[in-house]
């Protein structure tokens, strides 16, 4: 594996219960701002082999990105079994909800 692509499973990984981060975020984190595709791509192939909590990885706009039905309702209704509210249009509240690696930790 890609150390890119180590740090993205190791970011997805540690998203907490309740919280969201965005593709472009995790690629960030990761050291690679501009692979924010990347990430998408680790998601899809990793996401079972690892097993990541996928349903965590929103767009840059809240939204759940997958326009697969049977795909997006299981986001959908894993995000609220965590007590993530999805707002109209399917959209959910990144300044409640998400997720800031280094936020809650002081080294």
């Amino acid at each position: 594996m890609l150390p890119f692509t180590e740090k993205v499973v190791e970011i997805i990984k540690n998203i907490p219960e309740g919280k969201v981060m965005t593709y472009g975020q995790v690629a960030r984190e990761a050291g690679s701002p501009r692979a924010a595709r990347q990430v998408v791509r680790a998601l899809h192939s990793m996401s079972r082999k690892y097993g990541l909590p996928w349903h965590r990885v929103v767009n840059s706009k809240g939204q759940i990105a997958l326009q697969e039905d049977e795909a997006y309702h299981e986001q959908l209704f894993s995000l609220e079994s965590e007590g993530v509210e999805i707002g109209l249009g399917g959209k959910i509240d990144l300044t409640k909800y998400q997720y800031h690696p280094g936020d809650e930790h002081t080294f």
